[in-house]
């Protein structure tokens, strides 16, 4: 599996109408969490986020809103974000448009926010483009670090290195609360958190 783990500024160029990161001038790091919510690792990731005073933003599949409602609204009610992640999982570059677009909207019944991102980070500048237009104040949040969680083949120390390694202030962190991912975030997230608590970096949710 070849991808990644820092984001090139290349890529960065050609989707300049996702963000990647944010200025590095606030002593901020931006924790995110995709395709839950899920019934263990999401009440983790919020034990663990009470616990060192953190703030994220969860990236949700909006089948799994549906089969975790309880889970999605202490999301929300412990000060966290939330964003749009499809309905189903999609790949946007195996995927029509239409489809695309019908499978997003299906999302948004269960997720109010104007934070979008693609599955996989796989979505066209074509789709893109016509999600700005469908929703005109969608807001497409892509990465600029991997933890790589979602990595079989890795250790959680490995994810533990990718991150602290790699993030810098403004930097968009992902994770994954989710069962393929279980393993390596139940190890890596507590000492993250701990590593960005004593480099006193602020750990904050997208701004809307």
């Amino acid at each position: 599996m070849f991808y990644l783990t820092k984001t090139p500024g290349l890529l960065k160029a050609l989707y300049k109408n996702c963000t990647w990161n944010f200025s590095p001038a606030r002593p901020s790091v931006y924790l995110t969490f995709d395709d839950g919510p899920h019934p263990v690792a999401t009440p983790f990731v919020l034990e663990q986020l009470r616990k060192y005073e953190a703030k994220a933003t969860f990236f949700c599949i909006g089948k799994n809103v549906i089969e975790h409602p309880d889970i999605y609204q202490q999301i929300l009610k412990e000060g966290h974000h939330i964003g749009n992640h499809t309905h189903n999982h999609l790949n946007g570059w195996k995927t029509g448009t239409d489809k695309y677009m019908e499978n997003i909207l299906e999302a948004r019944k269960y997720i109010n926010s104007p934070l979008f991102r693609p599955p996989y980070g796989r979505i066209t500048p074509f789709q893109v483009k016509h999600l700005k237009k469908l929703i005109p104040n969608a807001q497409v949040i892509m990465w600029d670090v991997l933890s790589a969680d979602f990595d079989t083949e890795r250790s959680g120390e490995a994810c533990v290195q990718n991150v602290v390694f790699k993030a810098k202030p403004g930097s968009i962190i992902v994770f994954h609360d989710s069962t393929k991912a279980w393993d390596r975030l139940e190890y890596a997230l507590p000492r993250v958190l701990e590593y960005f608590r004593k480099e006193k970096l602020n750990m904050e949710a997208i701004p809307y």
